[in-house]
């Protein structure tokens, strides 16, 4: 069996407002072979940029796109596949859009691969060890604290048990800070868990502060409290907090989170469509594992994602979580036909061979950017 094209498809919804929403603008990637399967990826970074990532030609050693790289190859060498998009985008890539778009033609490799041998990505996987993954609601804080308490009692009724709240108004005052948080949790009570995602708004001196001033909340996380590249910041920090720290959304590459994991992060946070893809994130979550930590899944795109995200880490042994995105985006919540739904608080694993999921082609249509 040989890959005979790359599909690189930009969807978009009309209006792209500048705010931390992946779910607006996605690279999906469709690998074709001779025997008619076709795989299934998808890139959430900057899609304009990482389609030119495929569609650029071969060039002179280590700078060729990645469509090049792959037609002719056998899919059903996934890891051999990643090792050489790896190599030979070397001059431009190693980390950046390269390794984003990386990611989608990884995904749609796994899905390939589990089409081809009729089984499900998480079995290639080595198999799950549970068959639905506890979901937490992913949202932006509001404009006030009780517009957040009002979303936070919806996500309760929702029949949810984790609710993280983040970016919005959190950052500059520390009484505003501790008003989202604090009518949050009243909100979601005291036995439901309570992250905060604090969109690397402090330095580690005042993320040191807040943590502090968040402890009577028991959040389960603080997440990237602190600039993605002060990694000295998040080492001190670590040391120093009573509350776990995450974080890890804007990392690619196992050696980013090994870094990480080295720096004392108590939670990493792979993005599937972005850091590397599945074969990434299995590197993540082993080294994870064997440093006593936990990986989490960063999912905030379509359901292409999420799939991906639910077969790997429905494979971890101390992996039940999952980030559910509630953003409304058509790109989230309708370009998968049979999105994987929350079911009393759990989201079950696809079953079906590969990821298990259908694109709604209509949706695709009305979306794709046309390319002139």
């Amino acid at each position: 069996m040989k890959i005979t094209a790359v599909e690189p498809i930009h969807l978009r919804v009309p209006v792209v407002d500048a705010i931390p929403d992946g779910t607006l603008d996605v690279l999906v990637v469709k690998i074709h072979t001779d025997e008619g399967l076709t795989g299934i990826g998808e890139v959430t970074s900057q899609s304009y940029v990482c389609k030119a990532c495929f569609d650029a030609p071969r060039s002179a050693a280590r700078r060729h796109g990645l469509t090049s790289i792959l037609v002719g190859e056998d899919p059903r060498d996934v890891e051999g596949l990643w090792e050489k998009m790896y190599y030979e985008t070397n001059r431009y890539g190693r980390r950046g859009a390269a390794i984003h778009a990386i990611s989608g033609a990884d995904i749609a490799l796994w899905d390939l691969k589990g089409k081809i041998e009729g089984k499900p990505v998480s079995e290639l996987l080595g198999g799950r060890v549970r068959d639905d993954v506890r979901a937490y609601a992913s949202v932006l804080f509001a404009d006030t604290p009780e517009e957040t308490a009002a979303m936070a009692h919806e996500y309760v009724e929702m029949g949810l048990t984790a609710v993280k709240f983040g970016w919005g108004p959190i950052g500059p005052d520390p009484d505003v800070d501790v008003a989202h948080v604090q009518a949050a949790r009243e909100a979601v009570g005291n036995d439901r868990d309570l992250m905060v995602d604090a969109g690397h708004a402090w330095d580690w001196e005042t993320a040191l502060g807040r943590t502090e001033l968040f402890k009577p909340f028991n959040i389960a996380w603080l997440e990237e409290p602190v600039g993605q590249d002060d990694r000295k910041g998040y080492a001190e920090l670590c040391k120093r907090s009573e509350i776990p720290i995450a974080g890890g959304e804007g990392d690619v590459t196992h050696w980013d989170f090994e870094d990480l994991i080295e720096r004392g992060l108590d939670v990493v946070q792979p993005d599937i469509a972005f850091c590397g893809g599945i074969t990434v994130c299995k590197r993540v979550s082993d080294m994870a594992i064997a440093a006593g930590r936990r990986a989490v899944p960063h999912c905030f795109s379509t359901g292409i994602n999420l799939a991906a995200s639910l077969h790997w880490i429905s494979t971890v042994p101390n992996g039940d979580l999952v980030e559910y995105c509630l953003r409304p985006s058509p790109l989230m919540r309708k370009l998968v036909s049979n999105l994987p739904p929350v079911i009393d608080g759990r989201v079950p694993v696809p079953t079906g061979p590969g990821l298990g999921i259908e694109l709604d082609p209509a949706i695709e249509e009305e979306f794709t950017v046309r390319y002139e």
